[in-house]
């Protein structure tokens, strides 16, 4: 039987540290919150893909959304736009290397918010 208190207290520390790393592991994946509360869903962020977006970021066409970031068009019945829960615009993206500004999720403000 192994005993901490058997080893030395690097061996501890360390010994320490696997545990609460698989510990951690075990938990499930969470989205992130947006800034007024509400839970990003899974499936449009990895816990760091989603903003909220001021809406002079976002303007109307007739063909859809643009993204004024990036000028990429989302269509209105495009499946990655979602009603915003808060009124806000929220816009979920790769953002952090190869897939730049390409848009997993576009919140928007329901009509009549």
């Amino acid at each position: 039987m192994f005993h901490l208190e058997d080893t030395s207290p690097r061996a501890q520390a360390l010994a320490f540290c696997a545990l609460s790393a698989s510990l951690l592991a075990a938990l499930p994946a969470r989205a992130h919150e947006s800034p007024t509360g509400w839970k990003y869903p899974f499936s449009c962020c990895a816990n760091h893909d989603c903003k909220s977006m001021a809406a002079k970021a976002i303007s109307e066409r007739p063909e859809g959304y643009v993204v004024h970031g990036t000028g990429e068009i989302v269509g209105y019945a495009d499946k990655r736009v979602k009603d915003s829960p808060d009124g806000l615009y929220h816009w979920c993206a790769h953002q952090a290397g190869i897939d730049a500004g390409r848009t997993i999720c576009l919140f928007v403000p329901p009509k009549g918010y």
